[in-house]
């Protein structure tokens, strides 16, 4: 690394350790911490506000356990320092049974504003209105994309997708019922396309982006036709591979197009800036000291791999909604180096986890 890179991720590290204490110290103390973790503190062997002094103390927790966020009551997880506040609750994964779920008051905001900062204002214009392609119903990212318009000064036109049922179709078996509903999800957004909208701008993912695209193409027109100048797409399926593929073929080279990976959890993770020397390599970096992630040992994931090599996503997530000190994602990834713009660690090629990649169901979007 550089001298001032290395400069850059000693002040990121010390802005990283001083937010972890101020979320241990809010978390625990009985006056603002949540029910869940006061009570879970009494299981410790150790004191967090006593010996929590630095974020790799945050290793002394558990790891944190998917299943707590099933089941209510939801309000187990609310801050007494937050108390009053109106609140929302979003679904974080999971197809069937009860699903898990986070109470937020803020944090989707904040998440997105800080995303928003990201973005080039030439390729995503202030004032302009947006088209949000993706899941909706229980999940945040409706409303994180809605209030990233309105924070933008846009307005966001939305599409009905419920990928619970299409991850139950392709279970049955049922493509041509799953791709059925793929072009409902396209006539809806066609249509908002076409209603005279200023929509310059678009959240999708790389399935639906592709859907759409092709079916503009074999209506004579594109996406930039459509009036898209700028996209931000999320998901596992947005690989090197398809990268290339959305820039040198579906979009042309003037709509802009940035990877990002997040989910309820987490926020946003950003993509690298784009560097043709990567050859279409997409490193993300995680919304530090907010959220960070880590790439962590198989065996022993409280030990992080040498850059370049393999390991398990590892999400710590800091803030005064939520605390999660070290949860293993259902992805994997090789750790990459830190970048000027994002002076800490990244990840690159993520992926469903090997072991239970056979298993998992990957639907429309």
């Amino acid at each position: 690394m550089t001298t001032n890179l290395d400069t850059l991720c000693t002040a990121a590290k010390e802005k990283l350790d001083a937010h972890t204490r101020e979320m241990v110290a809010w978390h625990f103390h009985p006056s603002t911490g949540s029910p869940f973790w006061l009570e879970k503190a009494a299981t410790f062997k150790f004191d967090p506000l006593k010996e929590v002094n630095c974020f790799d103390d945050l290793k002394k927790f558990p790891l944190f356990e998917d299943d707590w966020l099933r089941g209510g009551p939801v309000r187990r997880w609310l801050p007494k320092g937050l108390e009053g506040k109106p609140l929302y609750v979003f679904e974080t994964g999971g197809t069937t049974g009860i699903p898990k779920s986070r109470l937020v008051a803020e944090d989707h905001w904040t998440d997105y504003e800080i995303f928003s900062d990201t973005l080039p204002d030439e390729s995503f214009p202030k004032g302009t209105d947006w088209l949000m392609l993706g899941p909706s119903g229980p999940r945040r990212l409706r409303l994180a994309v809605e209030h990233l318009a309105q924070y933008r000064g846009g307005i966001a036109f939305c599409v009905d997708l419920d990928p619970r049922w299409v991850v139950k179709l392709l279970k049955k078996g049922d493509i041509k019922g799953m791709e059925a509903y793929r072009d409902h999800v396209i006539d809806q957004a066609l249509t908002v396309l076409s209603a005279g909208h200023n929509i310059q701008s678009m959240f999708t993912t790389p399935k639906l982006l592709e859907a759409l695209a092709m079916r503009l193409m074999d209506d004579g027109s594109s996406v930039e036709e459509a009036g898209i100048k700028g996209i931000f797409c999320g998901g596992t399926e947005f690989t090197q591979q398809w990268y290339r593929f959305a820039r040198e073929e579906l979009l042309g080279p003037n709509v802009y197009i940035t990877p990002t990976y997040g989910n309820t959890l987490m926020g946003l993770a950003c993509g690298k800036p784009f560097d043709p020397a990567d050859n279409y390599k997409i490193t993300y970096f995680a919304p530090q000291p907010r959220a960070t992630i880590e790439v962590a040992n198989f065996k022993d994931t409280n030990q992080v791999v040498d850059y370049g090599q393999t390991g398990r996503v590892k999400l710590y997530t800091l803030t005064k909604e939520l605390f999660i000190p070290g949860f293993l994602e259902r992805d994997e990834g090789e750790r990459e180096k830190p970048h000027e713009k994002y002076p800490w660690d990244g990840i690159s090629g993520v992926r469903p986890f090997h072991e239970i990649a056979k298993t998992t169901t990957v639907g429309v979007y």
